[in-house]
């Protein structure tokens, strides 16, 4: 049953979540993931918005449920229980979709997650709930480590693919080696009954009925391996292609990620509405597929605009750069999809473009945008804080 709302303000919530997928999908789940394989020349700018909003759209619907549940429950404490009302989550989620469209037409990529979790954290206090510490806690500490982390492991990459005691026909399968291992443990919706996630891994030996832990690691090393052993006869045919083709299947993972990632930015103050469990109006299946076509939307009409801004303003990107960006794009983005973190696809990536870069001296990056990015990334959060608290109070007194 549909609580605290009536039919037509649910209807205005529902729009201005729509909206909010639109602007995700146009910003940044839809233009970071292929940015650097753009950049490297591996792919149009056009065709990598048409496929990355379909992989937006399946990431969505498998792996959304985490953050949705984060984002709709776990940034603000409520003593009687439930969730944002019907107004409060119109105004947090336009808000944020303002501003993000803002940074869309002006070029400069509006970290999403900073400014729906301000919008959220904004109108939650204003209604009278209570700060979730632990969450916050765990919040900042993925933003704040991720360029660290996404930019030392970019650089690392990046650096070793370019030194000359390395070998490009090794290094390369063995990453691939290393995202068959991860894939064949991040969880999906469809592998588990009802609403539960599951592995692959977990999946085939829940299946097998053997032990769990020793089916999933072996089958955990045979999907590495597989992956490992496909990439190095690529690689060794022909090395450009290889690599190109890696690049391809990379940015198809980030942008899947990015479904599952964003999805519950725009989704997750909509959901309380429509109840839980199994007095939901909508099951949460629905909800996702709901939130990935608008993804896909925003990925296929804005998506290009940005994927250039990216590839090309940021830093000129080779195929080992772009590697190096995209191996921790998809790692972080798993990880906080797994944890139930709401994160930028903007930070991931540009952190990530800017530490390869540094493998190449760094002189391509430019720090002026640079700067104007971080500073956005900051004033979004502030922004969106303090205008969807004070919105929702002037809305509330009105009332």
């Amino acid at each position: 049953m549909v609580a605290t709302s009536t039919i037509a303000t649910l209807v205005v919530a529902s729009a201005a979540s729509l909206f909010m997928a639109w602007a995700i999908g146009a910003g940044s789940s839809g233009s970071t993931p292929f940015a650097p394989a753009v950049g490297a020349n591996a792919i149009s700018v056009m065709r990598a918005g048409f496929f990355v909003g379909i992989l937006g759209l399946a990431g969505a619907v498998l792996q959304g449920a985490n953050v949705t549940e984060a984002v709709g429950s776990e940034l603000v404490l409520f003593p009687s229980g439930g969730g944002l009302s019907a107004i409060a989550a119109i105004v947090a989620l336009l808000t944020a979709a303002v501003l993000v469209a803002v940074g869309i037409f002006t070029g400069y990529p509006i970290a999403t997650a900073f400014t729906v979790t301000g919008a959220v954290v904004g109108v939650g206090l204003a209604m009278g709930g209570q700060p979730a510490t632990a969450k916050y806690i765990e919040i900042v500490s993925l933003w704040v480590l991720t360029p660290f982390v996404g930019g030392g492991i970019a650089f690392g990459t990046a650096w070793s693919l370019r030194h000359e005691a390395t070998t490009e026909e090794r290094l390369v399968p063995l990453l691939g080696g290393l995202v068959g291992i991860i894939l064949a443990n991040i969880e999906f919706v469809l592998l588990a009954p009802g609403s539960e996630q599951a592995s692959v891994a977990r999946a085939v030996a829940r299946a097998a009925g053997t032990p769990i832990l020793p089916s999933m690691i072996v089958v955990t090393l045979l999907a590495g391996a597989l992956a490992a052993g496909l990439l190095y006869l690529d690689i060794r045919a022909d090395v450009a292609a290889g690599q190109r083709h890696f690049l391809l299947v990379m940015g198809g993972l980030v942008a899947f990620s990015a479904g599952g990632s964003q999805v519950g930015l725009a989704l997750g103050p909509l959901v309380p509405l429509l109840g839980e469990g199994p007095t939901a109006a909508i099951p949460i299946t629905g909800v996702l597929l709901f939130g990935g076509l608008g993804l896909l939307i925003g990925s296929w009409t804005g998506a290009p605009r940005m994927i250039k801004a990216l590839a090309q303003d940021y830093s000129s990107l080779g195929p080992r750069r772009s590697i190096g960006a995209l191996i921790p794009s998809f790692i972080i983005a798993q990880a906080a999809v797994f944890f139930g973190i709401p994160v930028s696809f903007n930070e991931i990536i540009v952190s990530a473009i800017v530490g390869s870069g540094a493998a190449a001296g760094g002189g391509e990056v430019s720090r002026e945008k640079m700067g104007k990015t971080v500073l956005a990334w900051i004033g979004s959060l502030a922004l969106a804080f303090g205008l969807s608290y004070g919105l929702f109070w002037i809305i509330d007194a009105a009332i």
